[in-house]
């Protein structure tokens, strides 16, 4: 996995030149882009990190390119930062996605905070999304008959009325609900159930 890395989107040169430093003198890696474009074209899904952009710059605006990311598969956290303070936009910017909206100047610890807590936030994100392509990749290995027991496994129907649903015997119910937990990796029904509401994107 690389590293975590903020990437900074400002038009100012010297906002970006002294966020750059901030980040490097707290070991954080950091690139940076005059405008959102530039971004859009380096962007790679798979790098882990931040999104720190400007409010207000030429062209593509700092809540156009939040709500570009926010459109995204894995989109990365955004951080907001303005040298006008603006109720309304702060409102739209956290509407959006946004996770904080910092007012320049801002304090080098908060900053580095924030960013910090992006990074567990982005970690964690990419980890249930692994976990839930898991689950996809194991459910598709599912029969017809196995997906419809487990469907029903998940409502919490005992066998006797498994096999009454579907219409086959109860020891053919067994089998399917053992190749289920089996192929599904769970060693236990309520597995399964949290397992169930991940491919349904229902879990915490």
């Amino acid at each position: 996995m690389p590293e975590p890395t903020v990437f900074v989107v400002d038009d100012d040169s010297a906002v970006r030149h002294c966020i750059s430093v901030m980040c490097a003198l707290a070991d954080l890696p950091c690139e940076t882009f005059a405008d959102g474009e530039s971004f859009i074209s380096a962007y790679q899904p798979a790098r882990p990190g931040c999104l720190v952009v400007d409010q207000r710059m030429p062209g593509m605006s700092g809540l156009e390119l939040l709500q570009w990311m926010e459109a995204q598969p894995q989109p990365l956290p955004v951080i907001i930062i303005t040298g006008h303070g603006d109720v309304p936009v702060a409102v739209n910017a956290f509407r959006n996605g946004a996770i904080d909206f910092l007012e320049k100047p801002f304090a080098d610890e908060y900053f580095l905070n924030r960013v910090r807590q992006a990074f567990v936030r982005d970690a964690q994100s990419r980890q249930r999304a692994g976990e839930k392509s898991n689950a996809f990749t194991r459910y598709r290995r599912l029969s017809r008959r196995e997906k419809s027991v487990m469907e029903l496994m998940v409502r919490g129907l005992a066998n006797k009325l498994i096999a009454a649903e579907l219409k086959i015997g109860i020891r053919t119910v067994e089998s399917h609900r053992a190749n289920v937990l089996k192929k599904m990796g769970t060693a236990s029904l309520s597995e399964l159930t949290r397992l169930h509401l991940r491919l349904l994107g229902k879990d915490a």
